[in-house]
Order: structure tokens, then C-alpha cells, then sequence
């Protein structure tokens, strides 16, 4: 019996989620076509002119944008935002810093430091049983 090797293939959105970009925005090819866990480590060691801009100028993915932001996804739906924004778009909001912005910031800050909390509890704890 021989085992053939079959080469891993993803839908173009999978492979844009794992890059970090916008389908809609990436050329017809590859939103049209299938791309190969191969392609997928080219395109993220050495990428395209058009992979580089989308990263640097967007439009940019919810996940994106709620990192660039320093919020959550909801946090990004609580505030009214639901399309993808281009960094410009991003910067501006940071320079409005409207209240919601201000606020969902301040619910992320919490909910990173009650989970630093929590972590450090549960080390704590392993220390004392190990």
C-alpha cells in the first residue's frame, strides 16, 4: 500500500482570515481560485506588493480593526461599527476618540487585567500543590 501525499487546499476566505485581510479587497484571482497551505506560507514569507498594501493600508478585517483600536469584536458592534475600515479610517477614529471608543477601551483594559488576576491566581495555586 502506498500513501499519497494530497496537498492541503482553503477557500480564498480562510486563507484571507489567516493572512489578515479583506476578501473583498484582495485581486480577483485569489478570491476566485483555491490556495494551497504551500501558497498560503509563500504569501506569508514573501509577500505580494498587493498583500503588503492591503496590510498597511487596509480595508481592514473586524478582527484587524478591533486590534488596531485596542477593543473587542463586540466592542466594535456596540459602537456602530460594521464595515471594514482603511487605516485612515482607524486613525481618525482614534483622533475623534468618541465616547463609545473611550469606553470600550476601558472594558478591555479591565477584562485584561482580571484575566492577568486570574492567571496569576491559578499559578499561584499550581505552586502550591506542585
Amino acid at each position: 500500500m502506498t500513501s499519497h501525499q494530497t496537498t492541503q487546499t482553503m477557500k480564498p476566505a480562510t486563507a484571507a482570515k489567516k493572512l489578515g485581510v479583506y476578501l473583498e479587497a484582495t485581486p480577483a484571482e485569489f478570491q476566485e481560485g483555491v490556495v494551497s497551505r504551500t501558497e498560503l506560507n509563500a504569501l506569508q514569507a514573501d509577500p505580494p506588493q498587493w498583500l503588503q498594501e492591503l496590510r498597511r493600508n487596509g480595508p481592514h478585517p473586524r478582527p484587524v480593526v478591533a486590534a488596531k483600536l485596542g477593543i473587542s469584536i463586540s466592542g466594535l458592534a456596540r459602537g456602530g461599527v460594521t464595515a471594514p475600515l482603511t487605516t485612515e479610517q482607524i486613525d481618525a477614529l482614534k483622533q475623534e476618540s468618541p465616547e463609545w471608543l473611550q469606553q470600550e477601551r476601558a472594558t478591555q483594559a479591565e477584562v485584561r487585567k482580571e484575566a492577568a488576576r486570574i492567571k496569576e491566581k491559578k499559578a499561584a495555586r499550581d505552586e502550591q500543590t506542585g
